[in-house]
């Protein structure tokens, strides 16, 4: 931590200033050159973080001024998905954020609630402290095992477990403290939100907890999982714009309601494709509320167990990608590449869902050369493996669906 803070002193200031400034010259000439005005220890940590503070842009607002590690920026929350969460406690409530980390959660916590970080790493506990510093939030620190931190006064929890160990990645439902452990503290404090992969088996949580599924845009973040205190329905899924960073919270889309049978709902239709094909948000897929969004936009599925849904008018969701199909029938991949041609697609991405295939050698094989670009769909209709040609339509987003 002795050279971090080394990083703030002026002269520490004055490299990491003039590092901005000649950002765009080559990385191994400029630090051979700095070296000649200034210790070369300070040289390589300011060069470490001047390329994290670069891929920290992406999310956070204030990622020139923090302090990061490689892993503590790949395991933090993006500020506009942790602002969104820190919105679920009520307002002004002492908060405890265990395994704060870099101190992602902890910004957004802090600004509305008086909040503990805990975190037995020392180096990202001092990161977690300087960074709420950049934002101007006042917050608090402990360093200590999770397990003995303190939770007397505290209104409610956010626990972001570890899900990488020594060893790299630990298996899916394996986490540092356990989920069993992350659950229990709802007997503790009653407010609890435990951070998920997002591919978390819907069975492991106990019944009245909820489990939001967060997207950014189209790429799937995380789950959360909201103790009976802070309970909505079972499931949600939630879409929030792909604004960049920003200092206020955007405004989820958020889509409720019982999750899809196993088998397939009965109440919602199963159709041959019509003239629109609509992709689901994979929010929307992993809370299991495909048939609850078939409900809302007036669509149908084209098979009982597949996330596709279509209808014949084009339809404007923040839940789903719509596709206008020019060519639908039975999946032939040897004359996919004559059909593309007569339709006079040159460029294509390919969205594969419930058919096996190599889309990467699927591509390279076709060799178009025409003026459209379109998605090709690999999928089944009634249990029948199909191909849909796509395009992007001509309509407006609308807000919520």
């Amino acid at each position: 931590m002795d050279r971090y803070e080394a990083l703030r002193t002026p002269q520490g200031r004055a490299l990491l200033d003039e590092l901005v400034a000649r950002s765009a010259e080559p990385a191994l000439r400029l630090g051979t050159e700095l070296r000649t005005r200034y210790p070369a220890d300070l040289v390589v940590d300011a060069l470490g973080q001047a390329e994290l503070r670069g891929r920290a842009a992406a999310k956070f607002s204030r990622a020139a001024d923090l302090f990061l590690t490689r892993d503590g920026l790949e395991q933090a929350s993006s500020e506009a998905v942790a602002r969104h969460r820190a919105g679920r406690f009520p307002a002004g409530a002492p908060l405890v954020d265990l395994c704060c980390g870099i101190g992602g959660d902890l910004v957004a916590l802090g600004a509305d609630h008086p909040v503990l970080g805990v975190d037995r790493d020392p180096v990202h506990l001092w990161m977690a402290a300087r960074n709420a510093e950049a934002y101007r939030v006042d917050v608090r620190t402990l360093e200590s095992d999770v397990r003995d931190a303190p939770l007397d006064g505290a209104s409610g929890v956010f626990v972001d477990p570890a899900r990488r160990g020594e060893r790299g990645r630990m298996a899916t439902g394996e986490s540092e403290p356990p989920l069993d452990w992350c659950l229990a503290l709802a007997g503790r404090v009653g407010a609890v939100g435990i951070k998920a992969a997002p591919g978390i088996a819907h069975d492991v949580v106990p019944d009245g907890w909820e489990i939001e599924f967060l997207s950014l845009g189209r790429d799937i973040k995380e789950a959360v999982l909201w103790s009976p205190a802070l309970a909505g329905p079972r499931v949600r899924a939630s879409v929030l714009p792909p604004t960049g960073p920003a200092p206020v919270a955007p405004d989820a889309h958020t889509l409720t309601g019982d999750p899809d049978p196993p088998e397939g709902d009965p109440d919602v239709r199963v159709v041959d494709p019509g003239g629109y094909l609509l992709d689901p948000n994979p929010a929307v897929t992993r809370a299991g509320l495909v048939s609850e969004l078939a409900r809302r936009t007036g669509t149908s599925k084209i098979d009982p167990r597949i996330a596709f849904l279509t209808g014949d008018a084009p339809v404007a969701t923040p839940f789903a990608r719509t596709l206008q199909v020019i060519d639908s029938a039975p999946w032939d991949q040897k004359r996919l590449p004559a059909r593309l041609r007569a339709l006079d697609v040159g460029s294509v991405d390919v969205r594969r869902r419930g058919l096996a295939g190599d889309v990467d050698a699927l591509v390279r094989k076709l060799r178009l050369t025409g003026s459209r670009r379109a998605t090709v769909v690999m999928t089944r209709v009634r249990d029948t493996p199909w191909g849909l040609v796509c395009v992007e339509p001509e309509i407006t987003p609308a807000g919520s669906g």
